[in-house]
């Protein structure tokens, strides 16, 4: 009867002490010792192995992908942590298909009287790319249609096809949301991009509206990056999951802004006027009386790619079956187009150096001597840099039940230019997780949390946090601050939109050992401590009134 009462009161002291847990006493010295072991040498040391030359750039499904999956698994269990991939393994895998297209040298445009009026060249003025898995894709004097932003959204009273009939065209669309006006100042999120603006969505409305095709006219400031970049992305093989039965358009397609013109000056019209137009809820689908030919042969396989998952069994017999998903991508773009002689796009930055901050967060945890009350699984996904791939796969195949899944917090890239007054969660406004961030923030590292400070590049519709959203956990994209410590005002705004014009998707995004990377611990650091919270605290993360992902997450909840 003794020993029964002590245990009762082993417990009920537990009880007490996790009713209690708040941001000012959460950290414990365990906690604390464990934040030592995330150092700058550590992080270094992965982001020069994944993204090293002998990698090749970790294209989606090649060897270099295989040997970094392998690597990380390697650490997963060097760090104690569980498979939590298939059949006892740190992998799950991802069935894919791979699509290479390789189009005409030339796209032929005539008019209505069957007249060669214009050729567009391949690469330097358009880029096309098959949506089917077809050997050889013919498209002869199809119908060109431009349709404004291409966008239907009841939500927002728009929809730019306005019921006409635009099955087996050609459709030309811009990219991004309508723009806001004074007297919408939130129309389509004002600066910020929706998903609506995203190459994604329009391609997907295209083919659920019976298109042959659709081109998306290309600028630097709508895409948010230059020519050079759809060029690199847009060349090689392309990916999709194998189970994927959604419609598809035969052509994807981009144009330059320059031959954008051209084309629309053929039909007679004027593009800066189109985009004026097309800026209106009045706007209705315009013919230009134009058709178009391009032959594609298509070659397509079979794959299978792997996220990487490892899981830190929390301690707490109740709460362990509730997890906090930490991600980051393990992918790039892998050989394509040689630039000033390098063919290999080793993605540094993007991402080898958020696996890096992952695997350094996880190692910290593994030092812990008491497990927080729930478990942790750290995911390296695979096929980002192909559309989300990896993440919508693991989403739509949890190893857990998803409504078990509280948070998750995504990494991509790291803080490679120093330390920083400040923190940017991309989708900080979506959910609580931005009040909590900054709250830890504050109290522990005397930093605050901002939203998004590039919202016009829609990042949050642009990684993988993405489609845990969709399911409705709710997510942050964990992105590095902009007021750097000792540096001007615009320092954080220049080296980011240097980094977007010199080395985004370019062989450039090299290691280099000159990054200074102070700020990268200090923030993973700040991910460990939110981490560590949201495993202990009573308090779960939830989507806040305004946000779209809300009654998903609501309504999971109410199924559970």
């Amino acid at each position: 009867m003794k020993l029964l009462k002590i245990a009762l009161l082993i417990l009920l002291l537990n009880f007490v002490t996790f009713s209690q847990i708040t941001i000012d006493n959460f950290l414990t010295d365990d906690a604390k010792r464990a934040l030592n072991h995330i150092t700058e040498d550590y992080i270094r040391a992965n982001v020069q192995f994944l993204a090293s030359d002998l990698l090749e750039g970790r294209g989606t499904g090649s060897r270099g992908e295989l040997l970094a999956a392998t690597y990380i698994a390697t650490q997963f269990k060097l760090f104690g942590l569980e498979p939590g991939g298939d059949n006892g393994s740190y992998f799950q895998k991802v069935p894919l298909v791979g699509i290479t297209t390789f189009p005409d040298k030339e796209m032929v445009i005539k008019g209505k009287d069957g007249i060669i009026k214009a050729r567009f060249k391949y690469y330097d003025e358009f880029i096309a790319v098959s949506g089917v898995r077809e050997k050889f894709v013919s498209i002869n004097d199809a119908d060109i249609v431009f349709v404004g932003y291409g966008i239907v959204a009841p939500e927002q009273n728009w929809d730019d096809y306005k019921g006409v009939d635009v099955s087996g065209k050609i459709l030309l669309m811009l990219n991004d949301d309508p723009p806001a006006t004074p007297d919408e100042p939130n129309l389509f999120g004002g600066k910020a991009r929706t998903y609506y603006g995203r190459w994604t969505y329009k391609y997907e409305i295209a083919a659920k509206k019976g298109a042959l095709g659709a081109i998306i006219i290309h600028t630097t400031p709508s895409a948010g990056y230059g020519w050079n970049v759809v060029q690199s992305s847009w060349s090689g093989e392309e990916f999709e999951l194998a189970n994927d039965t959604e419609p598809k358009v035969k052509l994807k397609g981009w144009l330059t802004e320059e031959a954008s013109k051209k084309l629309v000056s053929l039909a007679g019209k004027n593009l800066d006027e189109l985009v004026k137009s097309a800026q209106s809820r009045s706007f209705k689908p315009v013919d230009l009386g134009l058709k178009l030919s391009l032959n594609m042969r298509v070659e397509s396989r079979e794959l299978v790619s792997q996220n990487v998952v490892g899981i830190l069994r929390g301690g707490d017999e109740k709460l362990k079956n509730e997890y906090i998903v930490l991600t980051s991508h393990h992918d790039h773009l892998g050989i394509g187009k040689p630039v000033n002689g390098d063919s290999i796009y080793n993605g540094a930055l993007d991402n080898a150096s958020g696996v890096s901050a992952l695997l350094t967060i996880a190692k910290a945890f593994s030092e812990l001597k008491v497990k927080p009350r729930r478990s942790i699984m750290f995911v390296a996904l695979t096929a980002e840099e192909a559309g989300l791939l990896g993440s919508r796969y693991f989403a739509q195949n949890s190893p857990v039940p998803v409504v078990n899944i509280i948070a998750n917090i995504n990494i991509d890239g790291i803080n490679i230019w120093g330390r920083t007054k400040d923190v940017v969660l991309i989708g900080m406004e979506k959910s609580t997780l931005g009040d909590i961030i900054n709250e830890i923030a504050n109290k522990y590292q005397n930093r605050y949390a901002k939203p998004d400070q590039f919202p016009e590049l829609g990042m949050f519709y642009r990684s993988d946090q993405f489609n845990f959203a969709k399911v409705g956990i709710p997510a942050v994209f964990f992105d590095n601050g902009v007021e750097y410590v000792g540096k001007p005002e615009d320092y954080g705004r220049k080296v980011v939109e240097e980094y977007i014009r010199k080395n985004y998707h370019q062989p450039s995004d090299e290691y280099n050992d000159s990054w200074v990377l102070d700020g990268a611990v200090e923030d993973a650091k700040l991910v460990f401590m939110v981490t560590y919270y949201l495993a202990n605290s009573d308090v779960t993360p939830e989507w806040k009134p305004d946000s779209e992902f809300k009654l998903i997450r609501e309504q999971m909840l109410k199924n559970r």
